[in-house]
């Protein structure tokens, strides 16, 4: 369960307040449950935990189970945005931090991405290490021309039909179920498809095939990661002052819109929780960044950004606020011992484990930043665990489409994001593009 602790800004807001803007989150929440908010078109993944069928789990195991079989070590997943961050998040979150440094069978390929940049140098390095490699690769793309997942498809894709004689057994693609150009590139080649649903923007598409195959090709229990997601599905629809989802969402906006706090910081203090930052970022960033309004979405890592940003977090401009996703059991222990001479003075920490270090690094920091103007929300789980990593992708994406509504955004669009793209193809003189290439040049 995602627990949300508000008392670290009860000093900077009044109770009164707070109520007004529950009462906003739960109008929020009633327009997203009855889907008579914009965007309702795009509300599938409210309940892919519990109706995602047994079936699709199955289905990813089956490619799993094949891989395997093969002697598949390494699989490229190919995506970016929504089409790469959820997966990647959980995989990193899940997976011992030297798993690729340790000797020994891999029960599990390695993942890795591709098609979430346009360096030159990355994809060359990719392709040095996939020729060391028995290789199969994942596509992820509604409409397959994505400019960097596309790129590097078609690396991969000519690698593999040069290398392997049972390619196309090599190749899954997610994608559109009916158009586009991967749908038709699939069904031409014969390779394994599944589906993203129309109802599910990339974003939110963590619990769908484009997250649930690369996770589970990772050796992860994706059952485990929907049970903890319907869990917080059931927490997070229920109309009450105590839903999650509705705590969270309020208090930020009134952190926003009465304390002009622009800037919302998500902070861990687990280095395997830095990709839950970069996910969480686009799902926030992309659902509240428009028509001039949104709470900038930014990401730290303590203990470590302390010794970086934590300077600016304690004494810059005070226009920010800190959101703390803390775990509360470490699943590994390590002891600090005694040291005759006690150069290094830690001698008062004999028997203690690092993690208790660490939990009260996180509570003087939590001190110093309230004393120092930073209001600051808690986000819990117990361990890092598929179940629990499941529950917080579910409260986090419920939680946004709350706080989009009590800002008057559409959560489910992101008309920004065309504007480089059309730039881009002009300046790469895009079939189609000419007038836009002939005025892009004369700017320039």
């Amino acid at each position: 369960m995602v627990k949300v602790n508000l008392g670290g800004c009860s000093s900077f807001v009044k109770d009164a307040d707070y109520k007004v803007y529950v009462g906003k989150a739960l109008e929020a929440l009633d327009v997203l449950e009855s889907g008579s908010g914009a965007g309702n078109d795009f509300l599938g993944w409210k309940h892919l935990p519990s109706e995602t069928p047994e079936s699709l789990i199955e289905e990813c195991e089956a490619v799993r189970d094949s891989w395997k079989a093969k002697g598949i070590d390494l699989v490229v997943v190919i995506g970016i945005g929504g089409s790469y961050l959820g997966a990647r998040c959980a995989i990193e979150a899940l997976s011992h931090n030297f798993a690729k440094q340790l000797s020994g069978k891999k029960d599990a390929p390695e993942v890795v991405f591709a098609g979430n940049n346009l360096s030159e140098e990355y994809l060359a390095e990719l392709m040095d290490l996939v020729q060391e490699r028995n290789v199969a690769t994942v596509v992820i793309s509604k409409s397959g021309t994505t400019t960097e997942p596309a790129v590097a498809f078609r690396i991969i894709k000519e690698y593999i039909e040069k290398t392997y004689s049972d390619a196309s057994e090599r190749i899954v693609a997610i994608t559109d179920a009916r158009k586009g150009a991967l749908k038709t590139l699939s069904t031409q080649e014969g390779y394994k498809a599944f589906v993203v649903p129309d109802n599910v923007g990339g974003r939110y598409s963590v619990l769908t095939p484009v997250g649930l195959l690369p996770i589970a090709l990772a050796g992860f229990d994706i059952r485990k990661m929907l049970a903890g997601a319907k869990e917080m599905e059931e927490a997070c629809s229920v109309r009450s002052e105590e839903n999650p989802a509705v705590k969270y969402a309020a208090m930020r906006n009134l952190l926003y819109s009465q304390m002009d706090k622009k800037i919302e910081i998500l902070v861990a203090y687990n280095p395997k929780l830095q990709y839950l930052g970069e996910w969480w970022k686009q799902l926030f960033g992309e659902s509240e960044g428009k028509d001039l309004k949104g709470i900038f979405p930014a990401s730290v890592n303590f203990t470590t950004d302390l010794h970086s940003m934590g300077q600016f977090i304690q004494e810059g401009e005070r226009i920010m606020f800190e959101t703390v996703v803390g775990v509360e059991k470490s699943n590994r222990s390590v002891t600090i011992g005694s040291d005759p001479q006690n150069l290094d003075q830690l001698n008062y920490l004999a028997g203690q484990s690092v993690e208790h270090c660490n939990a009260m690094a996180q509570l003087g920091t939590k001190l110093a930043h309230i004393d120092g103007g930073v209001p600051q929300l808690e986000i819990s789980i117990e361990n890092l665990s598929e179940f629990n990593l499941g529950g917080i992708f579910q409260f986090f994406e419920y939680a946004c489409g709350i706080s989009a509504y009590v800002l008057g955004i559409n959560p489910f669009n992101q008309p920004g994001v065309e504007a480089y793209k059309k730039n881009m193809f002009a300046l790469l003189e895009k079939p189609g593009y000419e007038e836009q290439t002939k005025a892009i040049k004369a700017r320039l």
